[in-house]
């Protein structure tokens, strides 16, 4: 078999890059965030990796690539790597699913105990110099509902039930979930907002499709408890942040632990900074140490399997959009 060509949109001096050492010696590898780099290799490139440049950066360099076999995302979300083309192409694309769940799943248990610990109100008294005591709660007990049960969903789920909760999802195939043991009821798309309905804590984990935009939107925000917290790791428009921010405000849910959001960076005059029922993360809670590492040798084991003739794991639907 020839050597093979792979293209990496990239800062040339990313860290990660060392870690390239892992492929193959005869892979010809070039790296570059500029078009001209890639000129004389446009022919010849088998493999395309998008490490966060812009997208129409790499529909240019796709565009140009008459052979490519396979392109990848090094991040999670491909909003921002489909377009129209490479949607219609036979090319496959694959993604980072799964490689930064346990850290979100991690931040999901967080924001649950940051509003049922008070830990808001314990570092006020501190601040203050002050000792009231007060009634905290537990999550043993407690329901976790799960919209869009995935990877992240599963990692969400294994956590809450080392608390000793009570675990509802839904996902638009339910099948896929039906031996998961740490799920006690499964829900289709049909059944999004009773699953709301007997959450204490609901979890948004959803990409961003044409079919999850604004899907939790004022009607099934309504439907939550009022005692209960939304908790959003997914993508910020799968909920209508305008009816969140007005049940927010007017305390008709008890609040919000946020890491994405509609525009991001979040604007400085954003309603969400000055609720005090709201825990924000600047979408930083994958942001681990080592996480784009942790990308990066996701995508070695991927080519070394494409280069062996092995199916090559995480295939994106394009059609989909996950």
């Amino acid at each position: 078999m020839n050597p093979l060509t792979l293209l990496i949109l990239s800062k040339p001096h990313a860290s990660y890059l060392r870690l390239l050492e892992g492929l193959p010696e005869s892979t010809n590898i070039v790296v570059g965030n500029q078009m001209e780099i890639f000129e004389k290799s446009l022919n010849k490139a088998d493999v395309l990796l998008n490490c966060f440049t812009p997208l129409k950066l790499f529909r240019e360099l796709f565009m140009r690539c008459p052979n490519l076999k396979w392109v990848h995302s090094f991040s999670a979300g491909v909003e921002n790597t489909l377009f129209p083309e490479l949607i219609a192409s036979p090319v496959p694309l694959t993604n980072a699913r799964g490689v930064f769940s346990r850290s979100l799943a991690e931040f999901v248990i967080a924001g649950a105990l940051f509003f049922d610990k008070k830990i808001a109100d314990m570092r006020k008294q501190q601040a203050e110099g002050r000792w009231v005591n007060m009634d905290v709660d537990e999550l043993h007990g407690k329901t976790m509902g799960i919209v869009s049960y995935g990877t992240i969903g599963h990692q969400c789920a294994k956590l809450a039930k080392a608390f000793g909760m009570r675990v509802v999802a839904n996902r638009r195939r339910p099948e896929l979930s039906a031996n998961d043991p740490f799920v006690d009821k499964m829900y289709g798309a049909g059944g999004l907002r009773e699953m709301i309905a007997e959450s204490d804590f609901v979890v948004i984990t959803s990409p961003i499709t044409p079919q999850t935009r604004g899907m939790v939107g004022t009607d099934e925000i309504a439907a939550m408890k009022s005692t209960a917290v939304l908790i959003n790791v997914g993508r910020g428009p799968v909920v209508v942040e305008s009816a969140l921010i007005d049940a927010l405000k007017h305390h008709r849910i008890r609040g919000a632990a946020l890491d994405v959001f509609d525009v991001e960076p979040l604007p400085k005059d954003h309603p969400f900074y000055s609720l005090d029922n709201v825990l924000l993360s600047p979408h930083s809670a994958d942001h681990t140490p080592g996480w784009t590492d942790a990308s990066m040798v996701f995508f070695v084991e991927n080519f070394n399997r494409f280069a062996a003739g092995k199916p090559l794991e995480n295939v994106v639907d394009k059609h989909e959009g996950y």
